[in-house]
């Protein structure tokens, strides 16, 4: 057994998921390097299930927020169906956390924002790319690029149109722990009129 592997009951618990969030990602911080990786999970409507890893921005009681391309795979499944799944894990600890929920477009001032604090380079990236559209070689795209730093010398990179931050709001949360024997503890969190309530689940 891992001495990490520290016991989970539910009497340990905060009361509200979003307080024993933030507990377990301050402790796994300070232990992988890229700790806002996580997967995100979007199904269309012909039920194709798809995952990929992107960046945690901001998680707070509002909800859970990641930027990408409006175009996109997850945006275009996103756009079908507006529910997600959001899987956190940090393997030193042996811990993940599984959130669920439906998903809106952050308004345009908060990708404003945070499309304005980006190095210039991801700015100028975000105009060049047709994220998840054929392309005929990396030469193409490394073209694009160079046409654009041009267009844009001298000038702000504005934020284009498709490109922009979702928020999942959650509505069920799962915190697991792992544990010897693969008896692992876990704890579920889910809101119902309003109000969390949580409870011990079999591993």
């Amino acid at each position: 057994m891992n001495e990490r592997w520290v016991p989970f009951d539910v009497a340990d618990a905060d009361a509200n998921p979003f307080g024993q969030w933030r507990r377990w990602y301050e402790e796994g911080s300070r232990e992988v390097r890229e700790p806002e990786a996580i997967s995100v999970s979007t199904a269309n409507r012909a039920g194709r299930i798809s995952s990929r890893m992107v960046l945690l921005r901001t998680a707070d009681e509002q909800g859970f927020v990641w930027f990408t391309n409006y175009n996109s795979h997850k945006g275009n499944d996103l756009d079908e169906i507006p529910r997600a799944a959001i899987l956190w894990y940090c393997e030193p600890l042996g811990r993940q956390v599984r959130i669920e929920g439906p998903v809106v477009r952050v308004s345009p001032e908060e990708s404003d924002e945070y499309f304005n604090s980006r190095p210039r380079g991801h700015q100028v990236g975000a105009h060049a790319s047709n994220q998840s559209e054929p392309i005929a070689s990396r030469a193409t795209l490394e073209e694009r690029v160079a046409e654009l730093e041009l267009q844009f010398e001298g000038h702000l990179v504005p934020r284009p149109d498709h490109w922009g931050g979702f928020r999942l709001i959650p509505e069920h949360f799962e915190f697991w722990q792992h544990r010897k024997d693969r008896l692992h503890d876990r704890v579920l969190y889910d809101l119902a009129n309003g109000a969390w309530s949580h409870a011990r689940y079999a591993p």
